[in-house]
């Protein structure tokens, strides 16, 4: 019996270490294009409102098209089929981005949201495969774990970005990021030829998870809608790195090369916060994000208020914490709360709910940038420490539920 009992453990963690392997190639690849992306799409002919809209319309579609996928991969159980799907249009359409001709924004413009809506078809489908395998380990860890190699992509990505301008730059910066581009499409490829290998190699995650008895529907119990409230006040309060390059640049706090190795910065700090904030939540459950969101409330002062380059370097590293948190323990407690069969459903609701308030705090922290940044600031923290509250509230009325 243990000895059952320790290879399903030790295949549920090579499961979780595989995909973890498959972000971490997928994340070198969206998100060493995302640390210049801005910049080629002003040098392909967009204006700088054109980005901004193309940006928003891309992560609205990335987050709200999960409400549909997940409901689809809950309805179908084709799990496998949506992740191998999203993960190709995900990471084709970056190094295809190589191939757009000058002042071609607009082909431009619609492989960006291309990229999200793959994104949007994988996700909660992957979640939920993850979610399988981490029911054995510590959902936490599990979580973690998958995030650390993930985040370790995402900083591998820029850095190589970094290194290959550096190699194979040219005076027409255009062409340059062309390069960087082509350069991705290895791991894309390689990101491919490891999802359809996890499928073959894992063709039923479903296993790893026992089914709880007197667990199997979904209600949306108050501590649910309070988790809901607490996430989405977190998304709306939290500024996107975009807005971080911007004040960098405004403030010319760092050269202008340099401003990839700061998302590269925020990246490795994300990947161990993910590692040791997943630890603390197996340890004392959503307490864990409480904390999270005390260390992330201040990064928009150390950033906002000052140009200087110190000041800059903290804000980051605390924003580096509050996004490893968001994806480590905010994943690991909605599988928590939703049963196995309605996984993908309540993934899919809980990232389009996220999603959305990300877009609409972005707008508004954007334009309150342009204002004047205390502005900025003051809403930023005042929505990070409602959440605070709301997320105190969710685990008292957990504590109410399970006593019931």
């Amino acid at each position: 019996m243990k000895s059952q009992k320790y290879a399903l453990v030790s295949g549920a963690m090579a499961f979780i270490t595989l995909m973890g392997i498959v972000s971490l190639f997928s994340d070198m690849t969206h998100e060493g294009a995302r640390s210049v992306l801005g910049e080629y799409l002003n040098l392909a002919g967009a204006s700088a409102a054109t980005i901004g809209f193309v940006s928003g319309v891309g992560e609205l579609c990335g987050y709200s098209l999960r409400l549909l996928s997940g409901f689809l991969a809950d309805k179908t159980k084709k799990y496998w089929t949506l992740v191998i799907v999203g993960y190709a249009l995900q990471v084709l359409a970056i190094p295809a981005l190589a191939l757009i001709p000058e002042n071609g924004w607009v082909l431009a413009c619609g492989l960006v949201i291309l990229e999200r809506i793959g994104k949007a078809i994988k996700k909660p489908a992957k979640n939920t495969l993850v979610s399988f395998a981490a029911s054995e380990i510590g959902t936490g860890k599990g979580f973690a774990y998958q995030e650390f190699l993930d985040q370790l992509g995402a900083f591998l990505g820029p850095v190589m970005l970094f290194v290959i301008s550096l190699i194979k730059g040219t005076g027409n910066l255009f062409s340059t990021y062309r390069v960087c581009f082509a350069f991705l499409g290895i791991p894309a490829l390689i990101t491919i030829a490891l999802v359809v290998f996890s499928k073959i190699k894992y063709p039923n995650p479903e296993m790893f998870e026992k089914v709880e008895e007197g667990h199997k529907e979904f209600h949306f119990q108050k501590s649910f809608v309070l988790y809901m409230a607490a996430i989405c006040c977190y998304a709306f309060g939290f500024a996107d790195f975009t807005m971080i390059t911007l004040h960098a640049a405004k403030t010319a706090a760092f050269p202008a090369a340099s401003l990839s190795l700061l998302y590269a910065l925020a990246m490795a700090i994300d990947a161990f916060a993910a590692l040791f904030f997943g630890w603390l939540f197996d340890k004392i459950g959503l307490k864990a994000m409480v904390l999270a969101t005390l260390c992330s409330t201040f990064f928009s002062c150390f950033i906002f208020l000052t140009g200087s380059p110190a000041c800059m370097i903290i804000g980051i590293v605390l924003w580096g914490i509050g996004m490893g948190a968001e994806d480590s323990i905010m994943k690991a407690a909605v599988s928590q709360i939703i049963p196995k069969s309605m996984r993908s459903s309540g993934f899919g609701i809980f990232e389009t709910g996220f999603g959305i308030a990300w877009f609409l705090g972005s707008w508004l922290l954007g334009a309150l940038y342009d204002f004047n940044p205390v502005c900025l600031v003051i809403v930023s923290m005042l929505a990070q420490i409602l959440a605070i509250f709301f997320y105190l509230a969710c685990i008292r009325r957990r504590e109410k539920e399970y006593r019931a």
